[in-house]
């Protein structure tokens, strides 16, 4: 028998609920909504900086407008570097969509595997991820063509050297953001670069461009910069120079060719070299600019300096005789030799025999400050005021320290260092009639004023010295040119190796101006260890010089001085050193 309960009976429900209570709870819950209106309004309309703010984090962007990087060009306007458009491609992994083919298409197009492309997309966390950095414009709209859901395109610029391996030491290279690494990339980088404009858009989530906000700012472009090389030259002396480093089994080389009239640098060439697209696994043997960065004891083509000092100071003329019989000299002990014993010479012939005796006896008998100031003054112990990654000053110890065997050697260029780069500079003063040419890297037109070293007359009989030197009787009758004539000097210096010297390992040298009655430019030419039975400067740099001069005269127009006949050499004189 079931029951029935009137619940209306119960004594809670029959009990009456005071007025108070229930306009209390409405209180409550109006006052709720007041706060809520109020602290939405205070959101919305008085503190809405960090919620716009975050708002913008997850839709707003600023794209970079990437400014266009200035161009490198040769003095004869020809492209050294350049940048082209290199689309890069990236990809948003939880997005893609592709099927086995447009996979295989794709990696293919990149030419990479296609795991490796399938490795890049497996974590679909990411929301970005890079597949290819700069490609080809024309592979990038094969790889739009394939319309592959989430995978997208970036504007980028790429830098092609059309000079290649041959002017990379000069121009240098940029890495993938477009930023100078190496040479004349990085030195003038800030100028080449330009400065990067930006746009504020607000994107959904597919990565799209929903609308603009904000003022669009401009990219400045890069200024284009114009070298005083001359890609043509530069070109020339480095295949002259690769074949010297081949046939002679060395370990390197450079070349330098200085203008003496405006100071420019119309080529700086190395070897080995590299290729600026092709840069994995470089070595620093190979990214060095050896005639800037490396350091080596010159030689004996020191000694025309130090005549030429003898002949500022009235000690000599060039046909004074000095005897180098019996070909050794001795200085505190250690004794110093010629090649050859030589008797009698002239000045003039102390240079173009090259005797060390010779050039000894007229360094000991000058003040050691005079001779460290003429070296300072052609540049020795001086950082070149170039404006390039990694240029040396060389060694030039402090005058007071010299003992006197250090005073004898430093006459024949032992016992203080040098680059290639100073010795071409420092032979300009026999160039320029005794005055030290500022060098630069950049184009100019103008002739500029040197900085006087010797008298005209007293660097006009060094400069005839040098012409003999290179002449028949000399150490280098294989700097000859045809059309030209020319002077220099060899220098064969054996290389430090802890505290000594390497038993059998030398660099070969050769500093030379051309042409003698008017000079317009030296050249220099270092080869370091070569190998195949030839080391003497006279041997292994002096025909690179050679043909050098030839072919930069006659692209710089300058009118053969000599009568052009076939070109005879006579053996040389073996140098001392």
């Amino acid at each position: 028998m079931s029951r029935s309960v009137l619940y209306t009976s119960s004594p809670l429900l029959a009990s009456r609920t005071p007025v108070w209570r229930s306009k209390f709870v409405v209180g409550v819950i109006a006052l709720g909504f007041v706060g809520l209106a109020a602290r939405a309004a205070y959101i919305q309309v008085v503190a809405n900086d960090f919620f716009q703010r975050q708002g913008e984090v997850r839709f707003a962007r600023t794209l970079d407008l990437p400014a266009n990087r200035g161009r490198i060009l040769d003095r004869n306007g020809l492209i050294l570097a350049s940048s082209v458009p290199a689309p890069s491609i990236w990809a948003i992994p939880e997005d893609v969509e592709m099927d086995k083919a447009q996979l295989q298409r794709l990696a293919k197009l990149l030419d990479m595997p296609a795991a490796d492309i399938s490795r890049k997309l497996a974590n679909e966390d990411k929301t970005f991820v890079w597949i290819k950095r700069q490609v080809d414009a024309a592979v990038a709209r094969q790889i739009a063509e394939l319309n592959i859901k989430g995978i997208y395109q970036r504007k980028e610029y790429k830098r092609e050297y059309p000079e290649g391996e041959s002017a990379v030491h000069v121009v240098g290279f940029t890495n993938v953001e477009d930023k100078g690494q190496e040479g004349v990339e990085l030195t003038f980088n800030k100028e080449l670069a330009g400065r990067s404009g930006s746009r504020r858009v607000i994107k959904d989530r597919l990565g799209r461009v929903v609308e603009d906000v904000g003022d669009q700012i401009p990219p400045l472009e890069g200024k284009d910069l114009q070298l005083s090389i001359d890609s043509k030259v530069q070109f020339f002396a480095y295949q002259k120079l690769r074949d010297a480093v081949v046939e002679n089994k060395a370990k390197a080389g450079s070349v330098v060719v200085l203008d003496v009239l405006t100071g420019e640098v119309l080529a700086l060439a190395n070897y080995p070299s590299y290729s600026p697209a092709k840069r994995a696994n470089l070595t620093g043997a190979q990214l060095r600019n050896r005639a800037l960065t490396d350091t080596f004891e010159p030689g004996s083509t020191m000694k025309p300096f130090v005549v030429a000092l003898a002949l500022e100071q009235g000690m000599v003329r060039p046909e004074t005789p000095i005897q180098t019989a019996p070909g050794r000299i001795t200085i505190t002990g250690s004794t110093i030799t010629d090649s050859h014993p030589h008797g009698v010479l002239s000045v003039n012939e102390v240079i173009q025999k090259s005797s060390n005796v010779g050039t000894v006896k007229l360094a000991m008998q000058m003040e050691p400050h005079e001779m460290w100031d003429m070296f300072s003054q052609v540049g020795l112990g001086q950082k070149p005021q170039v404006p390039f990654p990694g240029v040396v000053s060389g060694r030039l110890r402090a005058y007071k320290t010299w003992r006197p065997i250090e005073q004898a050697t430093m006459s024949y260029g032992y016992g203080l260092s040098a680059s290639l780069f100073q010795l071409a500079r420092a032979y300009s003063v026999f160039a320029r009639d005794g005055e030290l040419v500022p060098v630069t890297l950049l184009k100019t037109s103008e002739q500029v004023a040197g900085v006087r070293v010797f008298e005209a007359r007293h660097a006009k009989a060094v400069l005839n010295m040098l012409h003999m030197a290179a002449g028949p009787g000399g150490t280098a009758p294989k700097a000859q040119t045809m059309g030209y004539s020319v002077g220099g000097k060899t220098g064969t210096a054996h290389k430090q190796e802890g505290k000594g010297y390497a038993d059998k390992k030398y660099r070969g040298f050769f500093v030379g101006v051309a042409p003698i009655d008017n000079p317009r430019i030296v050249v220099a030419v270092m080869i370091d260890e070569p190998s195949n039975g030839k080391y003497f400067g006279g041997d292994v740099a002096a025909p690179v010089f050679s043909e050098t001069v030839q072919q930069t005269l006659r692209m710089l127009g300058v009118q053969p001085d000599m009568a052009v006949r076939p070109q005879i050499v006579t053996e040389a004189v073996e140098e001392s050193f």
